[in-house]
């Protein structure tokens, strides 16, 4: 808690302007003794804490977490001493004793003082205990022989053994890199640091505000919440004219896998997934190379593999034999409640929902008019009143004082977006006959239909949709949301709508633009399909070969227009989603679309 009197600071700018700042005085108020079913805070936490509040914040208070070389690399140092021997004599016992006692993994913990903590290793000789914290590094070169958030930590575990009647001298930590050990001075000053460390954390998250993100820090970088924090992201969309670091942006190590093979059967087989096929023979995939499952049709998966699955949070997407997406299996989920009762209290204010839905079908006609310019390459139809029809559609939408009217703007552009859209197919066999017609017979497209396709563009389409529905189910579901309620889309059971309301603006930039591809390349041809009085659908082949063709499209890098760096579109998608999140809390006044030029 922080009490205190603003001040208001005056800063001559422009003439007749000021910029007014405010600065709160505060002193600091103790949290009170922990009781009833409030959570104990980790030692390791507050470390965290002094090091960034914003990270503390993030993986105790919204258990956001993930894995880097770095964290990998600090688990493996910690491996020895978390086998824990034999348990720390009482302090009575210790006081008489003569030799040296050495205890590894020792758990304490204090309501009074409101932590917890696994002491690495405890030494114990002539009645003190010494606590030994195990770090990754190299010692650094400072005066106090350590930071100040690893001396906290320390000094926490000290007192932490004083509650249970231990007397304790000094500390110690361990650096595994450069094998050196540091002292630890308990003063004075560093255990009240401490103390207030931790009533200051149990009162940020108490308080369910989230620490702003640092500002242009050099501890970002290597940070493992980077991608999850966005701090230079967070500070590109508040008007900062620094160029963000491309910090958030790694190299797409884990793929899906899809498995599309008839009566195939996916087991697991130590660390690998095998996938035994009839035709195919086995083929096998390491469980780490995989960052998603997709099964189509009628595709067999063991109990085992999908209990480790579920284990690594690799989620499995089911689809029918022709590509509908039908569901997905994953683990328990991810555990930050705090995004997703955000998100349940803004899908029941009708005016966010507006808001919300206007700024989507704004970019998503945005970015259907980018499309038809980008690849209406000749002077056939009508294209500049097809393109202005849009743009005056775009401007219409911002205005529109309720969703019917809304969705009535957006079936008119989609009628006018999807008319225009045969201008933009050119197979290879039209190049070399002069009767475009019977060029493009195969591929004759007027309108969108459905449920069933009626013709071969159709079909790709809705294939296209239903796999993009799957990503986004997975990339929302992955940063804590519920997929299933929406902003736009009526929430219904079964259907994800949160899914299809933001990747409303991506169906023209990735769905539509690999059906342009695959047709004008020739990669599909018309033997790719069957028609039938049922509608039309994809033969095996033709599925598999469009199926690479879309994963191929997502794994392509594009530079952000907002951020200036490259990344893949299959990044893109999570980086989307994490963006929301910031919305949803409140870090964000508007959700940035992804608009490329």
């Amino acid at each position: 808690m922080y009490l205190g009197r603003t001040v208001h600071e005056f800063h001559k700018g422009e003439p007749g302007k000021f910029a007014v700042t405010a600065r709160q005085l505060e002193f600091h108020l103790p949290a009170p003794v922990v009781t009833g079913t409030e959570s104990l805070v980790p030692a390791r936490m507050v470390n965290e804490f002094v090091y960034c509040p914003r990270l503390a914040y993030m993986m105790w208070g919204q258990s956001e977490w993930t894995e880097t070389g770095d964290t990998l690399d600090g688990r493996r140092i910690h491996k020895r001493v978390d086998r824990a021997n034999k348990p720390l004599p009482g302090s009575e016992v210790l006081e008489g004793a003569n030799t040296k006692v050495v205890s590894r993994s020792l758990t304490l913990s204090s309501e009074k003082l409101g932590i917890i903590a696994k002491i690495d290793v405890a030494e114990a000789e002539d009645g003190v205990v010494t606590p030994v914290d195990y770090k990754r590094g190299k010692r650094p070169h400072v005066a106090q022989g350590a930071y100040e958030p690893e001396r906290i930590q320390v000094c926490l575990q000290a007192l932490l053994l004083e509650e249970h009647g231990y007397r304790v001298k000094e500390g110690a930590i361990w650096y595994a890199e450069s094998n050196e050990r540091v002292r630890i001075v308990l003063n004075d000053e560093l255990r009240t640091t401490a103390r207030e460390a931790v009533s200051r954390l149990r009162l940020t998250v108490a308080s369910a505000r989230i620490p702003p993100p640092l500002q242009d820090s050099p501890k970002c970088p290597r940070c493992a919440l980077v991608s999850i924090c966005l701090p230079d992201e967070m500070r590109a969309l508040g008007g900062s004219s620094l160029a963000p670091r491309p910090i958030a942006v790694g190299a797409d190590e884990a793929l899906p896998l899809i498995v599309q093979s008839q009566r195939a059967r996916v087991s697991k087989e130590g660390d690998t997934l095998k996938i035994s096929d009839e035709d195919q023979g086995e083929i096998r995939v390491r469980l780490n190379d995989v960052s998603d499952i997709a099964l189509f049709g009628n595709v067999s998966i063991t109990t085992p593999a999908l209990t480790t699955l579920m284990d690594r949070e690799i989620p499995v997407a089911f689809h029918s034999h022709g590509g509908w997406f039908r569901g997905v299996a994953h683990g328990v989920g991810h555990r930050n409640v705090e995004v997703r009762t955000a998100q349940y209290k803004s899908s029941f204010d009708d005016s966010h929902c507006l808001e919300f839905a206007r700024n989507l079908v704004t970019a998503k006609i945005a970015n259907q008019r980018t499309i038809l310019r980008r690849n209406w390459r000749n002077d056939r139809g009508n294209r500049k009143t097809v393109l202005d029809r849009l743009n005056a559609a775009r401007r219409s939408t911002k205005v529109a004082t309720s969703k019917s009217k809304l969705l009535g703007l957006e079936g008119d552009s989609a009628a006018t977006y999807f008319r225009a859209f045969a201008e933009l197919l050119s197979p290879p066999s039209e190049k070399r006959s002069s009767d475009k017609t019977e060029a493009l017979a195969p591929f004759r497209f007027s309108a969108r239909n459905r449920r069933p396709p009626t013709d071969p563009v159709n079909a790709m389409l809705s294939l296209a949709y239903a796999m993009l529905t799957r990503h986004f189910t997975i990339a929302l579901a992955t940063v804590g949301l519920d997929p299933y309620r929406g902003f736009y889309h009526a929430s219904r059971y079964g259907k994800p709508a949160l899914a299809l309301d933001v990747m409303e603006p991506f169906r023209p930039v990735i769905a539509d633009s690999v059906v342009l591809s695959v047709v004008n390349t020739g990669e599909i041809s018309s033997g790719d399909f069957v028609s039938a009085s049922t509608g039309t659908s994809m033969t095996g082949a033709g599925r598999r070969r469009f199926v690479g063709a879309f994963e191929r499209r997502l794994s392509q890098e594009t530079t952000h227009p907002l951020f200036g760096y490259r990344l893949s579109m299959r990044r893109l998608l999570m980086l989307q989603a994490r963006l929301l999140c910031r919305y949803l809390l409140g870090e964000l006044s508007d959700y940035p679309h992804y608009l490329p030029r």
